[in-house]
C-alpha cells in the first residue's frame, strides 16, 4: 500500500448513498446483465462495490474481474475501496506491469485489467481466466467495446458466457451514434437486446447514406424501437438530475488566420494537395483532407512521409511546418485575463502541445509519455490549486481523473471529432465537488475553417445522445409509476 492510499485509508469515511445511489445498486443486484448510463461525478465505483459487497456477503459470487483504462485501474479502484470503510475488508489487485502474472495469484476479490490486458489474460485457452476463477465481470468504460473488430472485443466475445453477470458503466454510450450501442450490448447480454450479429442490427435499424457503406442513417422508427429494447437493460441517471452543479457557459473565441495561411488552407481544401518549401502534404480523402485542414487551422501541419521510406518500412519520426500563433495568442489573451486563475487547456495534435509549451515554458501536461506517477503528481498539485495552467490530451485525460477541485476555466485550443472524449473531458471539471457558481468552456475556432464544422457535429452529437437519455429517463419513469 503506497502512502498515499495509507493517508487516504486515513480519512475514510462511512459510504452514505444518495437515494439514486441505492436505486442504481438495487438495479444491478436486480440484472444479471445490466449497464449504467451514469454521468460522471454520480459515484459509479461504490455504487457497484457496494452491490459487489452484497453479493460477496451472500455467496452469491466468488470473484470479480474489472475491466477499465489502464489510469482507472491504478487510481480509481483501489482507491475507492480504502476511500469508504463500507470495503474495507474488500480487496483487489490490479493485473498489470511486470509482475502481473504473480498477482493472478493473489488471493482477492476484485481483480482489475486494462482492456489492452485481456489478450495477455484470455491467451492459452484462458487459463489464466480459469485460474483467478472470476464469476462477475464489470467493464467500466463500457465505449471501449463498442467496435466488434478491435482485438479487445474479439479477445473477450468467447469467455462471455463464463461469466454469470456482466455489468458496464459509460457516460457517453451513443456519443457518436446509436450504431456504438451493439457492441457494448453485447458484451453484457449475448445479443439479448439488439441482437447476435452487428450486420442484423446495422441492416435492421440503419441503411447506408453511401456506397462505400461507411455512413448510416437511423431507419423509420428505429429510433425509438432501439430505446424501447434498451430499457430492460441500461439504467440513466443525469448529473443535472441528482446534483446542484456549477451553471456551464459556452464561449466561442473566434480568431482570424494570416492571409498567408488561408491561403494555404483553401488550396488544401479545394485541391486536398498543398505544398510547403521542399516539403508535401497530401490528403487522399476527404477525412484525411479534414484532418489537416484542422491542423493548419490550429497554427501547423505534419509532413508526409517520403514514399520510397514508407514502401521500405522505414518509419521516421513525424516532423511538422509552424505555420501561425493565432490560437496561441488567443489562450495568452485568456491566461492574462484570468490573473492566475486556473485553466485546462485541451490539444489534439502532438505539435499543437509542442507549439503550446514553447509559448508556456515550464507549464506540465497530461498526454502521450506521461506516466501513472507523474500524472497522480500533477493532478494533486492542480487540485490543490498550485497550477494556474494545465494543458492535457482529451484521450489521456477523458476518463477517470478529478480536475475539479481548483479549475472553472476549460479551453479547447483544438476540437476532436469525439464527442465521447469531448464530453468526458469537460466532466473532468463540470462535476461534483466543483464549488464555482459558473464553468466556462471556451472554444478557440479560426474563422471561415472546419473548426465551425467540428463544433457544429459536436453539438449534433450532444443532441442525439441526449435523445437517447431522456428517452430512457421517461422509460424508468413511467414502470416506477406502475
Amino acid at each position: 500500500m503506497t502512502l498515499s492510499t495509507e493517508l487516504l485509508k486515513l480519512s475514510a469515511k462511512r459510504w452514505k448513498p444518495h437515494p439514486y445511489q441505492k436505486k442504481a445498486v438495487k438495479w444491478l443486484l436486480q440484472h444479471g446483465a445490466a449497464a449504467l448510463f451514469l454521468d460522471p461525478g454520480l459515484g459509479k465505483t461504490s455504487i457497484v462495490l457496494a452491490a459487489v459487497k452484497v453479493m460477496l456477503q451472500k455467496k452469491i459470487i466468488n470473484r470479480v474481474l474489472v475491466v477499465a483504462p489502464l489510469r482507472v485501474c491504478h487510481a480509481v479502484w483501489p482507491e475507492e475501496l480504502v476511500k469508504w470503510t463500507d470495503f474495507h475488508d474488500m480487496t483487489c489487485t490490479v493485473l498489470h506491469g511486470s509482475k502481473k502474472e504473480d498477482r493472478l495469484n493473489d488471493n482477492v476479490d476484485i481483480y482489475i485489467i486494462n482492456p489492452e490486458g485481456l489478450t495477455w489474460l484470455l491467451k492459452e485457452n484462458a487459463r489464466r481466466l480459469k485460474k483467478i476463477g472470476a464469476d462477475t465481470l464489470i467493464i467500466d468504460e463500457l465505449t471501449k467495446f463498442k467496435h466488434t473488430k478491435t482485438t479487445r472485443f474479439k479477445a473477450l466475445k468467447p469467455v462471455l458466457s463464463t461469466f454469470a453477470r456482466r455489468w458496464g458503466l459509460t457516460g457517453t454510450p451513443a456519443a457518436n451514434g446509436l450504431l456504438d450501442l451493439f457492441g457494448q450490448c453485447y458484451v453484457l447480454d449475448l445479443g439479448h437486446t439488439l441482437g447476435r450479429y452487428i450486420t442484423h442490427y446495422r441492416y435492421k435499424y440503419f441503411y447506408p447514406v453511401d456506397p462505400s457503406g461507411w455512413k448510416w442513417a437511423l431507419q423509420p422508427d428505429a429510433e425509438q424501437e432501439i430505446y424501447k429494447r434498451l430499457k430492460l437493460l441500461a439504467l440513466r441517471m443525469s448529473a443535472e438530475d441528482y446534483l446542484k452543479l456549477p451553471k456551464r457557459i459556452d464561449v466561442n473565441i473566434v480568431v482570424d488566420l494570416p492571409p498567408k495561411v488561408m491561403k494555404v488552407y483553401n488550396h488544401l481544401e479545394d485541391e486536398m494537395i498543398m505544398y510547403l518549401g521542399n516539403h508535401t502534404i497530401s490528403a487522399v480523402s476527404a477525412a484525411v483532407a479534414s484532418n489537416k485542414c484542422r491542423q493548419v487551422a490550429n497554427g501547423g501541419v505534419y509532413h508526409d512521409e517520403d514514399p520510397e521510406t514508407i514502401l521500405r518500412g522505414v518509419r521516421k519520426k513525424k516532423t511538422w511546418a509552424d505555420l501561425h500563433g493565432k490560437k496561441l495568442d488567443a489562450v495568452e489573451e485568456l491566461v492574462n485575463e484570468l490573473q492566475g486563475g486556473p485553466l485546462l487547456v485541451a490539444y489534439e495534435f502532438e505539435h499543437d502541445l509542442h507549439r503550446l509549451l514553447e509559448r508556456f515554458q515550464g507549464t506540465p501536461y497530461i498526454g502521450g509519455g506521461s506516466t501513472q506517477k507523474a500524472t497522480s503528481t500533477i493532478i494533486a498539485r492542480w487540485n490543490d490549486g498550485e497550477l494556474p495552467l494545465l494543458f492535457a490530451h482529451p484521450q489521456a485525460a477523458g476518463h477517470g481523473l478529478n480536475l475539479q477541485q481548483s479549475c472553472s476555466h476549460i479551453c479547447w485550443h483544438s476540437l476532436t471529432w469525439n464527442f465521447e472524449l469531448y464530453d468526458q473531458f469537460i466532466r473532468r471539471v463540470w462535476r461534483q465537488g466543483n464549488t464555482s457558481q459558473h464553468i466556462f468552456v471556451y472554444h478557440i475556432l479560426a474563422r471561415n475553417t472546419v473548426d465551425a464544422v467540428v463544433l457544429a457535429a459536436l453539438r449534433s452529437k450532444s443532441r442525439r445522445q441526449q435523445t437517447l437519455f431522456d428517452a430512457l429517463s421517461t422509460m424508468v419513469k413511467k414502470k416506477s409509476k406502475k
